[in-house]
This record gives C-alpha cells, sequence and structure tokens, in this order.
C-alpha cells in the first residue's frame, strides 16, 4: 500500500451545515411570494433556472441570489417589486455571513489526522470570497497545510490538483458529503474516496444509483470515523 501523501476534506456539509441555510432561504421565498403561485411551481422553476445558470454563474450564495431574482421575474411576468427583490438580495446576503458550526467529530478529527503528521489539504468549490469567508469564521484555518477552492469538482480537477502537489492518486484521500463532487471523481481516478452523508442534498449533487455502483468508497456515518479508517490505509 504506497504512502499517504494528501488527505483533504470538502468543506460544506462536511466539515459545517451549509445546505440547511439555503433551504430556509429558499423556504422563506416560497412564504414571501405565495401570491405570485404554488411552492411546487416555484421549486420546479428555481431547479430549472439554476440548472441553467450553473456554468454561468457557479456555485455559492451569489449564483442562488441571482437565480432566486430570475425565477421570480419569469413566473410574475416582470410583474415582482422593486421591495420583494429588495427581500430577495436580504435573503442572499445572510447566506454570505451566517455563523459557522462545526458538525460533530469534526475539531477532534482533524486534530487526530493532523497530529499524525499528515498532510491536510480544504479542497472545496465555490465563490472565492464567500468559500474564504467560511474558512476564517471556521476558525479552522490554521490546521490546513493546502487551501484548494475550485470552480468545479471533477476528474480532471482533482488530476490537476495532485500533480501540482507532485501526488499520486494511490496517495491521496478525499473526505466528503457529496458523492458528484467529493467522492466518485476520486474514485474513478484510483484514490481513496470516504463518503460522509448529511442529512440533506441539494437537488444538483444527486447521483442515480447506477453511477454509485460504478466505484469504489468507503461510506462513514461521522468524519469521526475517518482517523481509523486511515490506519488501514497507510
Amino acid at each position: 500500500m504506497p504512502t499517504l501523501r494528501l488527505i483533504a476534506f470538502d468543506a460544506d456539509d462536511t466539515l459545517w451545515p451549509n445546505q440547511p441555510h439555503f433551504d430556509a432561504a429558499e423556504a422563506r421565498l416560497h412564504e414571501l411570494l405565495e401570491h405570485y403561485g404554488t411552492p411546487q411551481q416555484f421549486t420546479d422553476q428555481f431547479f430549472a433556472v439554476q440548472r441553467q445558470n450553473l456554468p454561468l454563474f457557479g456555485y455559492g450564495a451569489k449564483p442562488f441570489m441571482l437565480s432566486m431574482i430570475e425565477t421570480v421575474l419569469q413566473l410574475t411576468d416582470g410583474q415582482i417589486t422593486g421591495q420583494e427583490i429588495q427581500h430577495i438580495l436580504d435573503l442572499g446576503k445572510r447566506l454570505l455571513d451566517f455563523p459557522i458550526e462545526l458538525l460533530p467529530g469534526v475539531a477532534d478529527t482533524l486534530a487526530a489526522v493532523k497530529a499524525r503528521g499528515l498532510p491536510l489539504m480544504l479542497l472545496t468549490k465555490g465563490d472565492l470570497f464567500d468559500q474564504e469567508s467560511k474558512l476564517a469564521r471556521s476558525g479552522l484555518g490554521d490546521l490546513f497545510d493546502h487551501v484548494e477552492i475550485v470552480s468545479e469538482k471533477n476528474e480532471s480537477t482533482y488530476q490537476r490538483i495532485l500533480d501540482r502537489h507532485n501526488v499520486r492518486p494511490e496517495e491521496f484521500v478525499m473526505v466528503g458529503n457529496s458523492l458528484k463532487s467529493d467522492v466518485l471523481p476520486v474514485a474513478r481516478l484510483g484514490g481513496h474516496a470516504a463518503y460522509v452523508p448529511y442529512h440533506t442534498t441539494w437537488v444538483l449533487e444527486r447521483v442515480s444509483e447506477a453511477e454509485q455502483a460504478s466505484a469504489s468508497f468507503r461510506e462513514m456515518q461521522s468524519v469521526a470515523e475517518v482517523p481509523a479508517w486511515l490506519e488501514g490505509l497507510v
């Protein structure tokens, strides 16, 4: 078994809750705009708009906010008021500064991995300013030897990062809550992937059972299981 040379952790919904804040913002918007249509109409249209905008805007609170505005403009034929747009902007701004609360076991897990002398990387996708702000608010910054904030997580992205750090796939570990972004691309490259499910997943991060079956990875109930798992890989 090759020596492990780089251990990477996803951020949102792996180290701290993120998706629940977005779900709450969407639910609040339903309440504010219920006179324009049903929640299902909004949900369906919002999903379509987000999927269409993803290649242009990427991930994070700002694209979420822009897509909310576009969705409501479409559903209301442009009749939304300035005050209602301000409500959407306020909801979006709250997504950029909510308090970061670590998920159970995160602090102890990172400290245990760090204590073993294994290089730690935070590897997350999204808006640079937003993700840097979350890391700063988390208080975890000093634990990571490397921080990578990328626009997308796929096989080519991971390979570029590995090449830049002179690490082979079999020497690399990725821990995250997203099968699509954190687990399957790494497993396909031949790296070690740990899947730590979170209770809610953004619809555009979901994958089919057939896709899951095509890759080998370790599923865990909590990040607290990571240090013991690494013992068997070294």
